[in-house]
């Protein structure tokens, strides 16, 4: 049997997505001090079609995030840009909702949630677990919002029950199961011709939260937590691979944005 070549993803962009205030105690144990993170979401170009990582704030916010989001708008300072909508966003480059094949989710917490409703066409695709605990704990996790996830339930759904699923099967998206802040959270491995760049999505949320292998005080289990952070950062000296930490404001200002992208 014919070995398959290995393959690349031709284009990635990182979509300005919102932002959010909180304190840094929130996202690694130990530390304090206020910090603004970014709420982004991927779009990778692949010869099998568009693949987006994460769908970010509900575009509604955009007007009034109280509206959407009640209390935790000003409690944690959510600002979402019109043009940073991930419709918007999309329509700058050249493509729309409809154009998406794939929605990778890292996990479905409340801010990468936001824009799932705009892709029905797409296939969805999340690490196995996540769903049913994100609509089925008790009492639910505020985490969650059955607003953006209800919705969808009826799209079609691959539950993914491999640690290390090769998207394509060719090596150009790995879709990494690294549970501990969820229990389905999972990174996304992009290899480009250029590079391969790791996208963190919530293994860690901060660069020192990475380093000291310290996990967020809320994570849902703080021990496997710490063992994903480790395992991020070995499969990122095997592949000799720079970690993007999806919400690091230095990690957002460091990488390039959309329009300019990696290929």
């Amino acid at each position: 049997m014919p070995v398959k070549q290995p393959g690349f993803a031709k284009r990635l962009w990182a979509l300005e997505n919102g932002y959010l205030q909180d304190d840094r105690s929130a996202l690694v144990v130990g530390e304090k001090g206020p910090v603004t993170i970014p709420c982004p979401a991927f779009l990778i170009e692949h010869e099998r079609g568009l693949v987006l990582l994460d769908t970010g704030l509900v575009p509604a916010a955009a007007e009034n995030a109280a509206t959407v989001y009640g209390d935790m708008a000003t409690r944690l300072g959510i600002t979402l840009k019109p043009e940073h909508r991930i419709d918007r966003q999309l329509e700058a480059l050249g493509f729309k909702t409809s154009d998406i094949d794939y929605v990778i989710m890292s996990h479905l917490h409340w801010d990468h949630t936001g824009g799932m409703y705009l892709f029905p066409q797409a296939k969805f695709f999340i690490m196995s677990g996540e769903i049913a605990y994100s609509r089925w704990p008790l009492p639910a996790s505020p985490q969650y919002r059955a607003e953006d996830i209800d919705p969808t339930l009826g799209f079609d759904w691959t539950e993914v029950e491999s640690a290390d699923y090769d998207f394509f099967g060719d090596g150009s998206l790995r879709f990494i199961h690294l549970p501990g802040h969820s229990p389905g959270n999972a990174s996304l491995v992009v290899r480009l011709a250029s590079r391969t760049i790791i996208l963190a999505a919530d293994t860690a949320h901060l660069r020192s939260g990475l380093h000291s292998d310290k996990p967020m005080p809320s994570d849902w289990n703080t021990l496997e937590s710490v063992r994903s952070i480790r395992k991020l950062k070995q499969l990122a000296h095997s592949l000799d691979a720079p970690i993007w930490m999806l919400h690091d404001p230095e990690d957002w200002a460091e990488f390039k944005h959309a329009p300019e992208f990696y290929e």
